[in-house]
């Protein structure tokens, strides 16, 4: 299970809850932690790429040294656990008692663990109204009918009225197709770019997958126009939408809980 972390000082909780720490971006990180600025690299992007940095460095530079079985990802405040806890967590002991350590064998049929269900049309009907207007007036059906607010919806409310649709069609004509439909018909995806996979193969199958549409999304938006967080981490947003869509699609998958927890709480 790797560890994403923006924070050098967080090395020595990761190690207490037995993950790899990752380091993101340019503080100064020792040799302990496997870090996404060597090697080949897009470093440089995380501020809009967040996670993906380090899945594009593991792509490009250590895909061969993985083992061959379960591959994980957390962050240092949202960790997976086998159950939705709702007990307080204040110490690194608290969080080590809940979170994911080792896949149950009743898991082996699956080929891969997802986010549970984060639902886009759960929101107050007012912040819809306050931030997608126009598309309400032009569809009155998306005041009353909740099945209406899809993740299209959702999404070019917070990230720009358009871009995941300019974005799909830059795919390939079955995912294109695919993913639209997917778009469209749902109200929830797996959020947070967390996923576990069974085996390093679907890893690359899902890296080969989502980096050249990312590379041709950044000749599409580019970047110097990508202001505040909204947008800022519009290719962070993309592919956490795209995840869903493809480990659904090609996977045969489990949901599991994300527990929310920042390990700098930790004295």
């Amino acid at each position: 299970m790797y560890c994403i972390s923006l924070e050098p000082n967080h090395l020595e909780k990761i190690k207490q809850i037995g993950y790899i720490p990752v380091g993101l971006g340019n503080n100064k990180f020792s040799h302990e932690w496997t870090k996404d600025n060597t090697h080949q690299n897009i470093s440089g992007k995380n501020s809009f790429f967040g996670e993906y940095t380090f899945h594009y460095w593991l792509w490009k530079n250590n895909m061969k040294n993985l083992h061959d079985g379960w591959i994980g990802f957390c962050q240092y405040r949202k960790f997976w656990s086998t159950k939705k806890n709702d007990n307080k967590i204040f110490s690194i002991s608290d969080l080590n008692k809940i979170i994911l350590k080792e896949i149950d064998p009743s898991l082996d049929n699956y080929d891969a663990i997802i986010g549970s269900p984060f639902f886009v049309n759960n929101f107050k009907l007012s912040k819809f109204i306050k931030n997608n207007l126009k598309e309400m007036i032009r569809n009155p059906s998306l005041f009353f009918v909740k099945s209406k607010r899809n993740i299209k919806f959702h999404f070019d409310m917070m990230h720009g009225h358009g871009n995941l649709e300019k974005a799909i069609n830059l795919l390939g004509n079955e995912d294109k197709n695919d993913f639209l439909d997917f778009v469209n018909s749902n109200v929830s995806f797996n959020p947070h770019n967390m996923f576990i996979c069974k085996s390093k193969e679907i890893l690359k199958n899902y890296y080969d997958s989502i980096f050249p549409w990312l590379e041709s999304c950044e000749k599409e938006f580019g970047f110097e126009e990508l202001k505040g967080y909204g947008l800022q981490r519009l290719y962070g947003f993309l592919a956490e939408r795209y995840m869903s869509y493809w480990f659904q699609k090609n996977t045969n998958f489990k949901t599991m809980p994300i527990v929310f927890k920042d390990i700098s709480d930790f004295n």
